[in-house]
């Protein structure tokens, strides 16, 4: 069985490996850190930590300032607050200048439970898709979030990266794949149907695949990490090889991954195509298990989804 780490845990640890090798890189964070782990670089390395207060269009400023005398800011909150509430300070301040700062936001998604809708952001992918220049990052796993916090210091631009609060399985062996941001991976052959997930939803595709092998639908499965720019050409190959395609995000299905996926596709490759995700609702409080299970979001339920729309 493998061991179950958050992406969130791994993102702060990553950080003090980070900071001890790059003098440039600097963390804030909005007064949540010990829930967006970046305590640890408090702890580690005070000297590198700025605790910017519930202040999160601050904090995203602060951060646009730093970058302009060469350093490489990570800013951190749930992502409700940095995506939501910092959205202006972020279009303007950092993007439309393209300053190098790294929006690390985590409890993304309806897997943060039992916060509530208010809390579980699931327009943050659509919301930074969105803005001209903006990188979009979602690690499906700890390993992955590990590379991708070293990955985007020396990716010159404004990135965001969507991070979990709930701990997943971290991948082993054949299933571990090399980080290169805009470049997907390709987790499981198949020919039936091509499964693009991201995030936590991608340990729960490959478990639907595994179910969909007893009823003999061979499925493809693709880790696509980087959301934009997303991985065009190999969306197109797996789509024509497959004929159909389903997308899984925890999501909404408006904006997301499914809409990304869509956009390459579109009046290009003549396939089957149906989006999994959050179907235009809010989320509700509830255990994480029982809300992705509420959302049609667990292994079995993509499964029986995949099913009855190839």
């Amino acid at each position: 069985m493998a061991d179950k780490i958050a992406t969130r845990q791994a993102y702060g640890e990553a950080l003090i490996e980070l900071v001890e090798k790059n003098d440039k890189v600097v963390v804030l964070d909005a007064d949540l850190a010990n829930a967006t782990q970046t305590c640890k670089v408090a702890k580690a390395h005070p000297e590198k930590f700025y605790n910017c207060g519930i202040a999160e269009a601050n904090m995203v400023d602060i951060a646009a300032g730093m970058s302009t005398m060469g350093l490489i800011p990570y800013c951190s909150s749930f992502a409700m607050f940095a995506a939501g509430r910092a959205y202006e300070q972020i279009r303007n301040s950092v993007a439309y200048p393209r300053f190098n700062v790294k929006i690390c936001a985590t409890h993304a998604g309806v897997s943060v439970g039992e916060d509530g809708g208010s809390h579980q952001c699931i327009e943050d992918l659509a919301l930074m898709r969105a803005i001209p220049g903006m990188t979009v990052i979602c690690p499906a796993d700890a390993n992955e979030a590990r590379a991708a916090t070293m990955a985007i210091a020396d990716f010159n631009g404004p990135v965001y990266m969507r991070l979990a609060r709930l701990a997943t399985p971290v991948f082993e062996g054949d299933m571990v794949k090399p980080f290169e941001i805009g470049k997907a991976n390709v987790l499981r052959e198949g020919r039936d149907v091509a499964i693009f997930a991201t995030g936590l939803m991608v340990n729960e595709s490959l478990m639907a695949a595994e179910a969909l092998a007893k009823d003999g639908i061979d499925a493809a499965v693709i880790n696509v990490h980087t959301i934009k720019p997303i991985d065009a050409d190999c969306v197109t190959k797996y789509a024509e090889q497959c004929g159909k395609v389903v997308t899984v995000e925890e999501h909404s299905v408006i904006g997301g991954l499914g809409d990304a996926v869509a956009s390459v596709l579109m009046g290009k490759v003549s396939c089957k195509f149906h989006k999994i995700g959050v179907n235009d609702q809010f989320g509700q409080s509830g255990k994480a298990a029982d809300v992705l299970r509420e959302y049609g979001l667990t292994a079995d339920q993509i499964a029986e989804t995949v099913k009855a729309n190839i």
